[in-house]
C-alpha cells in the first residue's frame, strides 16, 4: 500500500484507520442516542401521567397483578406506548447514522453494519422474548431487570463492531438493570435512567467526540 506520507508512523496511522472503517460500524451518530433518550423520556412520561394516572395506579401493584390479567387496558396501554417508543427510537437512530454516513461518503449498510447488528440482535430478541415470558407466567417483578440487562449484554456484545463507546453504555445498563432486580418496586425510575438519560449522555458525548 503506497500513501503520499514519507513518514512511517503516519503512514502506520492511515493504515490502521483504513483497517478500522473496514472493520467497524463508524457511522452510528450521537444525535441518534439523543432522539432515543428523548422518545424515552416522553414515553416514560405518557407512561406516568396518562396510563398510570399520575400514579395513582401504583407501578409496582401494577406489575404484580399483570399475571393474573395480562391484557388489560393498562397493559395494553403500556405496550403500545412501548411500541411506539421503540419505532421512533430505530427510525431516529436510522435516519442520523445515515445522515452521518452520507456526510462522510461512506455507505450504510456493509459487512460491519450486519456484524454490528447480528450481534446486537441476539441478546436482545432473546431478552424481549424471556420478558414476554416473565409476563404471561406471572413473574413481572423482574421485567424492567431483564430488559434492562439484556440490552446491556447486546451493547456490549456490538461495541466491538463500533465506537467503544457503545461498550460502556452497555455495562452501564448491565449495573442498572441488577439495581432494578435488587429495588424491584422502581422499575419505571430505572427504565428513565437507563433507556432515556443514560441515551442522552450518551449521544451528547458521541457527538461532541466524534460530530462536532
Amino acid at each position: 500500500m503506497k500513501t503520499n506520507s514519507t513518514n512511517p508512523k503516519e503512514d502506520l496511522q492511515a493504515i490502521r484507520e483504513i483497517m478500522e472503517r473496514s472493520s467497524k460500524f463508524l457511522s452510528l451518530s450521537g444525535l441518534a442516542g439523543i432522539f432515543a433518550g428523548g422518545c424515552a423520556l416522553i414515553g416514560a412520561a405518557v407512561a406516568w401521567f396518562v396510563v398510570l394516572d399520575t400514579g395513582n395506579v401504583h407501578y409496582d401493584e401494577y406489575l404484580c397483578s399483570v399475571g393474573a390479567s395480562p391484557f388489560n387496558q393498562v397493559s395494553i396501554n403500556l405496550g403500545i406506548d412501548a411500541i411506539i417508543v421503540l419505532v421512533a427510537a430505530i427510525l431516529g437512530a436510522f435516519y442520523f447514522s445515515y445522515r452521518k454516513a452520507q456526510k462522510s461518503g461512506q455507505k450504510l449498510w456493509t459487512n460491519s453494519t450486519r456484524r454490528l447488528l447480528g450481534h446486537l440482535l441476539i441478546p436482545l430478541v432473546s431478552g424481549g422474548i424471556f420478558a414476554i415470558i416473565l409476563v404471561l407466567r406471572n413473574n413481572t417483578e423482574l421485567v424492567a431487570s431483564v430488559l434492562l440487562i439484556f440490552y446491556g449484554l447486546s451493547l456490549v456484545n456490538a461495541g466491538k463492531f463500533t465506537l467503544g463507546e457503545i461498550h460502556y453504555l452497555g455495562l452501564t445498563e448491565i449495573v442498572l438493570g441488577i439495581l432494578a432486580g435488587i429495588f424491584i418496586n422502581h422499575g419505571l425510575l430505572f427504565w428513565i435512567v437507563g433507556f432515556g438519560v443514560m441515551h442522552i449522555v450518551y449521544g451528547i458525548v458521541m457527538y461532541y467526540r466524534y460530530e462536532r
